[in-house]
């Protein structure tokens, strides 16, 4: 009888290397897939999943290796199999979508050229076969522009669409088994759903078994027909996904399935006239001609949060780049703390970029793989508060304390580092020249629930304690409830509404009527972002919910 299962794993053991130490990471696992079937593999940031995940397509990062177990793909044996029979299976029959797509794709090339690179490589198709086949898998997976977007590098689109893109590339072989590693982690709220349909259709057409690894527990529910619960590499429960999200057996499992709660409606202080950042009527250029910001108005009072929502794409990151210095505006001013600042990050001064400080959505690109985490967070440190030596190294624990790591990971490097982790050196490095306004650039996105649960405390105590401002750049809605005092929603560059997080952005709030409800008109009936009204409408909506409970 044939085995129903194109992927058995059984009682696999991965250890990792920690000095002259091997240390067990996935700690005697079974997995079993079948033939289009997606199994969702979620847990905490360092549980396993990504390594178990590499795992079966027969590989393990750098510092870590396979101590014993099996792992079958539809009857070969890849353990201990040759290189040449893996790299004929890897990309081909058994594909991988990165976490960070940003640091996956090569920044010399064109996206077309990688997506035909896999298929032509493995003998299945020409350059031009290939070619076409981008523009209709760009199509399903609702990229815009599917018949030109191919031809631009990876630095012109929008992390989200990158990660899309991705997505098609590892599609191109029509593979058997895809491993997704948190594919939507930099997606809105309304594209994700978009891009979890198309990948849901795409496997289903195609008959493709998927490893889905995610902590977001409401895309497990759109698209896994199997759940695994991981945690310290052992498996914590394993059932129907339907059954598991309606009746969990382990407190663990529903501690992931708890709903974040952490704004409790947070008393006026002093500071609330007290503007740290304002923006006046900025708007930018990457080419001096083409707007991707337009007549931006905001500010941010001294120890309060503002979220920054909108669809990928609609101008949030690159808002925040023209905040930092690192994408001078066109017209308008910044003005922080009451004095106006150079459009340029060279010609500020040091006080000025201690006192601003930036996270980024892409820990992968944002550390140094080459230095190690003590360094990394010790930088800041030499550079703002000409600190060195014993006494830095008291400040690196105590920053690397705050984010939840052990002192150890001082001597690790970040590929020694989890996802999530990573992004935590990130913000310990951001708070290390202890700042007044930090931008935070969908810094949860890649945290499963109680790690980023975790952080966003520590981000509000930080600002009950400090007084220090966040502007929050996000996709996620319960990240928005948890910690926003007022949200902004952009569209094509463009603020189009405004809001309390109290009063939400219903037409009856006063920020929310005026000038951005003409806004929003205006778009539809310029022919700007025409097409992403309904997208709009759906955000909108589901900020109203998140925030203020259903409309009446």
């Amino acid at each position: 009888m044939q085995n129903p299962h194109i992927l058995v794993i059984k009682q696999l053991v991965i250890e990792g290397q920690s000095g002259s130490q091997w240390t067990p990471i996935v700690k005697g696992i079974d997995l079993t897939l079948k033939k289009g079937e997606v199994l969702g593999l979620i847990g905490e940031s360092g549980a396993g999943k990504s390594t178990l995940g590499l795992a079966a397509m027969g590989y393990t990062q750098q510092g870590c290796r396979i101590s014993s177990g099996s792992i079958q793909f539809n009857g070969m044996e890849l353990v201990g199999a040759l290189k040449s029979d893996l790299r004929r299976l890897r990309g081909n029959r058994i594909a991988y979508v990165a976490q960070s797509a940003a640091a996956s794709f090569n920044p010399a090339h064109r996206l077309i050229k990688q997506y035909a690179e896999a298929p032509i490589q493995h003998g299945l198709m020409g350059f031009a076969e290939a070619e076409q086949k981008a523009v209709d898998i760009y199509r399903q997976l609702l990229l815009p522009d599917p018949e030109n977007i191919g031809y631009r590098y990876p630095h012109q689109v929008s992390g989200g669409q990158l990660q899309r893109a991705m997505v098609a590339m590892a599609m191109a072989c029509q593979p058997d088994i895809i491993v997704f590693d948190e594919p939507t982690t930099a997606l809105d709220v309304t594209t994700q759903i978009e891009v979890l349909a198309a990948i849901k259709q795409i496997t289903r057409e195609y008959n493709t078994a998927a490893i889905y690894i995610t902590h977001d527990l409401a895309v497990v529910a759109q698209l896994a027909d199997r759940i695994m619960v991981l945690r310290h590499g052992n498996l914590v429960e394993e059932s129907d996904a339907r059954e598991m999200l309606a009746d969990p057996k382990e407190d663990y499992t529903r501690q992931l399935l708890s709903v974040r709660t952490l704004r409790d409606g947070k008393a006026l202080s002093i500071f609330d006239r007290d503007v740290i950042l304002e923006v006046e009527n900025a708007s930018a250029s990457y080419n001096g001609s083409d707007m991707v910001l337009e007549e931006i108005d905001l500010s941010i009072k001294r120890g309060r949060t503002i979220a920054l929502v909108g669809e990928s794409g609609s101008g949030k990151s690159t808002l925040a780049r023209v905040i930092t210095g690192l994408l001078p505006p066109s017209q308008g001013r910044i003005i922080f703390d009451g004095q106006e600042l150079p459009g340029k990050l060279a010609d500020r001064d040091r006080e000025t970029l201690r006192r601003m400080q930036m996270i980024y959505q892409m820990p992968d690109t944002a550390l140094n793989p080459r230095q190690r985490i003590s360094k990394i967070i010790g930088r800041p440190i030499s550079f703002y508060a000409d600190i060195n030596g014993r006494e830095k190294d008291v400040r690196i624990k105590e920053l690397l304390d705050m984010v939840e790591l052990p002192a150890t990971y001082m001597d690790r490097y970040p590929s020694e580092l989890s996802g999530g982790e990573k992004q935590r050196i990130c913000i310990a490095r951001a708070l290390a020249a202890e700042p007044d306004l930090i931008i935070c650039d969908e810094v949860t996105s890649a945290l499963d629930q109680l790690v980023a649960e975790g952080v966003l405390q520590l981000l509000q105590r930080l600002q009950a304690e400090l007084g220090v401002s966040y502007l929050f750049i996000t996709h996620d809605l319960a990240t928005v409830k948890a910690i926003a005092d007022e949200i902004i929603v952009m569209l094509n560059g463009r603020i189009v509404d405004a809001g309390s997080a109290r009063c939400g952005l219903r037409n009856h709030c006063p920020i929310g009527q005026g000038a951005a409800s003409t806004l929003i008109i205006g778009v539809g009936l310029n022919g700007r972002g025409k097409n992403k009204l309904p997208h709009l409408a759906c955000l909108l909506t589901r900020l109203r919910r998140c925030v203020n409970g259903p409309i009446q």
